[in-house]
């Protein structure tokens, strides 16, 4: 990642969903947030049903606010609402004979 001038950072975006992926380097800005790399992606337009605004998003599996400051390097995940509530997933499959 050497070859970005100094005012600008590449940062990866990605999502996933069963049988489709997106991972985009993108360049931006020093001092860009997640929503900024988020726009850059291109993922709204390649996701349209995706609430790239309000969705969840983390950075290195680990939580992340929209407003976030990227650093060079950083990957950006957004994260899919749950199907199933956890909880009940877990009972269903313990009541399972």
């Amino acid at each position: 990642m050497a070859d970005v001038a100094p005012e600008r950072i590449r940062v990866e975006v990605a999502y996933v969903e069963p049988g489709r992926q997106f991972l985009r380097a993108v360049d931006v800005a020093a001092g860009a947030t997640v929503a900024e790399a988020i726009a850059a992606s291109g993922v709204g337009a390649a996701f349209p049903h995706l609430d790239v605004a309000n969705g969840k998003v983390g950075i290195f599996s680990r939580p992340a606010t929209h407003d976030r400051v990227l650093r060079d390097g950083d990957r950006v995940e957004i994260y899919r609402p749950l199907v199933v509530d956890p909880k009940a997933a877990r009972r269903r499959r313990a009541e399972k004979p």
